[in-house]
């Protein structure tokens, strides 16, 4: 891959994938293991920056660097951290929209590792299930702690739920703003990307326009 096409998937945020890429040894080496393996090579980088990592403020930026991206930043790339989405029976026979908005987004772009932030906003209607409300903050919190494309995120959580919730009728909706926009290449600080997913009865324009209305309320 020549570097112009590099620059051309990184700048405009390309992805044909809907599943996180992953080898298939993701996860043979313990935690502490790669860890351990990031910090030298992060030290390395450092060095070839020209910083002396024997000053006191530096010697330990490797370690800080390599736990706070296998156990902190990426913690949602091993399925073993994925929450457990439990369901409960729709006793009430509720079903009218139910809304989760403002939902923290604290993710990072897969081309440029650099954040991206912003909320979610998230609805369905029941049918014969119902999801705990933190278990849908969970599952935003999980699938955004991986090096991301928001549009794959937007899918991931749309996926998830309606195969837990047992339904189509789900809605993702997500606004954030991406640093590898606002601190390099074209440096615009107040733009945000939206993407929005949905799935059945949110195909239809009125469903739409009361979510909208309701969010934006």
């Amino acid at each position: 891959m020549n570097k112009e096409h590099i620059e051309t998937i990184g700048n405009n945020h390309i992805s044909s994938n809907i599943e996180t890429p992953l080898r298939t040894d993701a996860f043979d080496k313990t935690d502490d293991e790669k860890v351990k393996n990031i910090q030298h090579h992060f030290g390395k980088i450092m060095e070839e920056l020209g910083l002396d990592l024997t000053d006191d403020s530096l010697s330990g930026t490797p370690y800080r660097f390599a736990k706070m991206y296998v156990k902190e930043l990426f913690y949602g790339l091993n399925p073993k951290n994925k929450p457990k989405l439990s369901t409960f029976d729709n006793k009430y026979g509720y079903k009218k929209m139910l809304v989760e908005q403002n939902i923290t987004i604290d993710s990072a772009c897969e081309h440029h590792f650099l954040p991206i932030t912003g909320h979610a906003h998230i609805a369905y209607i029941p049918k014969d299930k119902v999801v705990g409300l933190s278990k849908i903050n969970r599952l935003v919190d999980y699938y955004s702690h991986r090096p991301q494309v928001q549009e794959r995120l937007s899918l991931q959580i749309l996926k998830d739920l309606q195969e837990a919730l047992q339904t189509e009728d789900v809605i993702v909706m997500i606004s954030a703003k991406h640093l590898c926009v606002s601190s390099r290449g074209i440096k615009d600080k107040n733009s945000y990307t939206t993407t929005i997913e949905y799935g059945g009865c949110f195909k239809d324009d009125a469903k739409r326009d009361e979510f909208m209305k309701i969010i934006n309320n």
